[in-house]
């Protein structure tokens, strides 16, 4: 079995509830074919570089696997049914980034600058 990360984007008029189930659906299909889902995040409304099928902002979802090709097909054909997905895309990899993504690395320390302004001007 091989490696891969996969991130999609859903539409931003989505409630997270509905982005989480639709995570919940490509993890399902990962282990309906002898795959193990290795980590999912969600790295929340963003903005986009640029619109995309009239929206501005999307849903972002990454999740690593470790799963056969067809697996990857499969998700790919679901994504491309859904009128939520709006952008998908999977890359396979040699092997997972240990700990946080480079998204979650980057929220966190985005938030620890947003706490010591605060801490400077109180």
């Amino acid at each position: 079995m091989a490696l891969y990360e996969h991130v999609f984007l859903a539409r931003q008029d989505l409630a997270q509830a509905q982005v989480d189930a639709m995570a919940e659906a490509v993890t399902k299909i990962v282990t309906d074919h002898q795959g193990k889902v290795i980590k999912t995040e969600s790295w929340g409304l963003r903005s986009m570089a640029y619109r995309v099928s009239k929206n501005r902002k999307a849903h972002y979802v990454m999740l690593e696997f470790d799963a056969p090709g067809n697996t990857v097909a499969e998700i790919e054909r679901q994504h491309s049914i859904s009128e939520d997905v709006i952008r998908y895309m999977t890359v396979k990899v040699d092997e997972h980034e240990a700990g946080p993504s480079v998204m979650m690395r980057k929220q966190e320390r985005d938030r620890e600058r947003g706490r010591r302004r605060e801490e400077e001007n109180a």
